[in-house]
């Protein structure tokens, strides 16, 4: 900023409603007062209180969901706005006197966290539609996702209570919709004997008709190697039915979904930028997108310890020493990196990077956080200068 702010105004958001302390830079409290979510009692006092003290600083300790009307008012006002971590928060209250958790005294936290320690804050900047768009789908689908995982977990785990060798068959393929339609209409071990070959492999044939011969062998051999009933089969049979037209529905949203980012994505400006490294896709371009623009960072350093991709030393003088792996940073970004970098062992420059990793004695997990590491500076410098990824005669550098 090139202004000093003169008033430094916390907010903790919540669901209703937020609580919010003022203080000019003596620290002098001008305003603390809990305000309803809404946007007539959130921009009056904005107005109100740059009236009369000037400019101000609005932090939130939440930007996006409850803290996002507030966020969007003081941006519309022309009033910066900044959030401090939730983590960080947390760190500097051991700071404060007192241990009691309320949202008064959370509030002058961010407030005095924001006057006295201002590197501790984040910049937020106004969003884009299309970010914005993104950040809904991807979101979205992160919760699709989830619930796909649960419920397939829960379907295998009743497979494996009533015959543990039809679901060494079946349970790797949930994700297939040919199998989920099977189990939908022949749920239990013995519907699908009285089935018989035939009635299975047709209905295998009209979503999978190269691999239904195979795989309706593989079902029957594996339903000859169990002559006995477990207790609950038949209950199990009535639920096992249900969850396989549940998984079904959620990888059909899932598709949808995928669609619907496929084309915001391709939207967006920096998305030929970023699919131009190799191991970077939709998703992928997604995720990076909605967790980088907007936010500024001031070196590929700064980038790579936000995503926590950074090693971090460890040294108690002589005896301990070494460096490990974050456990900090964004963890949608860290897993976005980490799995592009794994996608991109196929290419000749980061695989020989890797490679030279794991001769060094590293594990598969840490040549993989290195080479992510050492993407994420190729990438902090497209993303600033706007240029595709460019293919090097010579082996990778060593990341900083």
């Amino acid at each position: 900023m090139k202004d000093q702010p003169v008033l430094f105004i916390g907010m903790d958001v919540g669901k209703s409603e937020h609580h919010a302390t003022a203080l000019t830079a003596d620290g002098t409290i001008v305003h603390n007062k809990t305000l309803s979510q809404s946007e007539p009692g959130i921009r009056e006092l904005f107005e109100r209180l740059g009236r009369e003290h000037g400019r101000c600083l609005v932090v939130v300790d939440q930007p996006k969901t409850i803290g996002a009307l507030p966020v969007a008012i003081a941006q519309s006002i022309g009033i910066d706005v900044a959030y401090l971590p939730g983590l960080t928060m947390r760190r500097v209250a051991d700071l404060h006197r007192g241990q009691a958790k309320t949202d008064a005294r959370d509030a002058f936290i961010i407030a005095d966290t924001a006057r006295t320690m201002p590197h501790t804050l984040r910049s937020i900047t106004v969003s884009e539609e299309n970010i914005a768009e993104l950040s809904m789908l991807c979101g979205f689908d992160d919760d699709l996702a989830a619930q796909a995982t649960q419920v397939s977990n829960r379907l295998r785990g009743l497979l494996t209570q009533i015959h543990p060798s039809l679901e060494r068959v079946l349970g790797p393929r949930l994700s297939h919709p040919a199998v989920t339609d099977l189990l939908m209409r022949y749920p239990s071990p013995a519907a699908l004997k009285s089935a018989g070959r035939g009635h299975v492999r047709a209905r295998l044939r009209k979503q999978t008709p190269r691999m239904a011969a195979r795989l309706t062998e593989d079902i029957f051999a594996s339903l000859a190697e169990q002559t006995v009933v477990v207790a609950g089969t038949n209950a199990a049979a009535k639920v096992t039915g249900r969850l396989a037209e549940q998984l079904q529905q959620l990888h059909r949203q899932r598709v949808e979904i995928g669609e619907e980012i496929l084309q915001a994505v391709d939207a967006h400006p920096l998305t030929e930028v970023l699919t131009s490294m190799p191991g970077i896709g939709v998703r992928t371009s997604a995720r990076i997108l909605t967790e980088v623009v907007g936010k500024d960072f001031k070196s590929s350093a700064h980038l790579a310890s936000y995503a926590g991709v950074a090693p971090v030393t460890r040294r108690s003088g002589t005896s301990i020493r070494g460096e490990q792996s974050s456990r900090r940073g964004n963890k949608v970004l860290k897993r976005a990196l980490f799995l592009s970098a794994f996608a991109a062992l196929h290419d000749p420059e980061s695989r020989a990077y890797y490679d030279r990793k794991r001769a060094q004695g590293k594990r598969h997990n840490q040549a993989l956080i290195a080479l992510a590491r050492r993407r994420s500076d190729v990438l902090f410098a497209m993303l600033r200068d706007g240029t595709f990824y460019e293919r090097r005669n010579h082996p990778l550098p060593e990341a900083a």
